[in-house]
């Protein structure tokens, strides 16, 4: 829990229920201009399933949905043999940025990481993301060991590499 320091109203942070979903999509509409139902539906839908693993929270500033942090757990994917949490997505009402509802979020995931012995949280953000960057900082975030590799799946060059085999296939 943390308090909104400007109202004196205590923000609350729970795990996310199925009836936040609508909740959800329209704060990220809200944030982003676009509605994602199909993504967050379904992300919610995954974070919802893992009986026990709570590491999917929303957050409550008063009666007001003020974030929400969509998280899941990783064990051993990418080569590792540790588990690791990655956090998906995290959305905070534009109106109460700045008044501490993402870092309890943090505060309370942080909690139930150590619960389940989980030691480590990763997460991708954009390199032009300044306040997302700035608040990642905050929340001691550093640059992981790993590197994250992209390849564009129309590259003309592998595309007429694969159409040259594919044709030397049918001779």
């Amino acid at each position: 829990m943390g308090t909104n320091p400007d109202e004196g109203v205590e923000t609350v942070v729970r795990r996310l229920s199925p009836a936040d979903l609508e909740r959800v999509v329209a704060l990220d509409a809200r944030i982003t201009g676009r509605r994602r139902d199909g993504y967050f539906e379904e992300k919610v839908k995954e974070s919802l399933s893992r009986a026990g693993v709570e590491v999917s929270l929303a957050a409550d500033t008063g009666p007001q949905f003020t974030g929400f942090l969509l998280a899941k757990v990783w064990r051993g994917e990418f080569g590792t043999t540790e588990p690791v949490a990655v956090l998906d997505t995290i959305g905070v009402h534009p109106d109460y940025r700045g008044r501490g509802v993402a870092t309890a979020l943090f505060e309370q995931l942080r909690t139930n990481l150590r619960a389940l012995g989980i030691s480590t949280m990763r997460t991708e953000v954009s390199w032009d993301a300044l306040d997302l960057l700035r608040f990642f900082h905050h929340e001691r975030f550093r640059p992981a060991a790993r590197l994250c590799l992209e390849a564009e799946v129309l590259d003309p060059v592998l595309v007429e590499r694969s159409e040259r085999r594919a044709e030397a296939a049918l001779r």
